[in-house]
């Protein structure tokens, strides 16, 4: 573990005001690590609780907007997989996905109305890009060699971050004064 890592996102947060989805996912990784942590964590890990409920320090929102490509692109994909499957090919979907992306504009939205104007706007402007970028993909995973050890990203699904400090502090700091 790397040391004092909780110690120096609490105090950013703190100077920042804001508690970054990539912060909140960096102290949930330390916390849920084997490692014990020492006392000038937990009383970091305590400070922010306490200025995550004052509101000193605001946790911002995962996603409040969508990428529409990343829809565009995979429903193109799956349709296209499904097609050369049956021809006995096996393809990754992820790989084939995020190599399109990395190579196409992204089209995000907030809202509704903006979601159907960067769908409508994908439809006129860029299919034959999406389908030409999706096509290389495919191209390029069958002939990559499957690799075995690779992890796949997974989604992580932890209790928000104030509980799950919480219950960190009742757990191994029982002694401590609230």
């Amino acid at each position: 573990m790397q040391p004092k890592q909780i110690v120096k996102i609490v105090e950013q947060a703190l100077k920042d005001g804001y508690l970054t989805p990539a912060m909140e996912a960096e102290v949930g990784r330390i916390c849920d690590s084997n490692e014990e942590l020492s006392v000038e964590e937990y009383m970091a890990l305590d400070r922010l609780m306490g200025a995550l409920l004052t509101g000193e320090v605001v946790a911002v929102p995962r996603k409040q907007f969508v990428n529409i490509m990343e829809e565009l692109v995979l429903d193109y994909a799956i349709r296209r997989i499904a097609e050369l499957e049956t021809n006995g090919l096996s393809l990754n979907l992820s790989d084939i996905a995020a190599y399109a992306l990395n190579r196409l504009p992204p089209l995000y939205a907030t809202t509704q109305e903006g979601a159907r104007y960067q769908e409508e706007r994908a439809h006129k402007e860029l299919h034959h890009l999406i389908a030409q970028r999706v096509e290389e993909a495919i191209a390029l995973n069958q002939q990559r060699p499957r690799l075995e050890d690779r992890i796949a990203l997974t989604p992580q699904k932890q209790a928000d971050l104030v509980t799950q400090i919480s219950e960190l502090l009742k757990a191994y700091a029982p002694t401590m004064e609230p």
